[in-house]
């Protein structure tokens, strides 16, 4: 076997052609209505024609929370699978839990 199939880009380039010929063939399988019903193409909105006046939801609280638990997740994960033994790598985590501690401030300043 060569070498070259283990590489991730090589290997996420199969998958993907492997997954979009099986949706091809299939597709050939799925159902398919003889007409088209009315209304197909419309968004739903609870059996109601005018829905403007339903509520809008805000995420604006939701990206800095999820930014937050992304960078003390990979910190975390940075301090408990850095080896000790290579100095080198130990800089590295030492960079990256730096950036997390930037990172989180600056989402805590702008929370305030």
């Amino acid at each position: 076997m060569p070498s070259f199939l283990v590489y991730p880009p090589v290997v996420f380039i199969i998958i993907l052609l492997f997954c979009i010929l099986l949706s091809v063939l299939l597709s050939r399988l799925a159902f398919k209505p003889k007409k088209i019903a009315k209304g197909l193409g419309e968004s739903y909105a609870c059996g109601e024609d005018n829905y403007n006046h339903m509520a809008q939801p805000d995420y604006s609280n939701f990206f800095p929370f999820a930014f937050f638990f992304t960078l003390a997740h990979v910190a975390t994960l940075m301090i408990a699978t850095v080896p000790i033994e290579s100095l080198r790598s130990f800089a590295i985590a030492v960079i990256y839990i730096l950036g997390a501690i930037v990172g989180l401030t600056i989402i805590l300043k702008r929370q305030a």
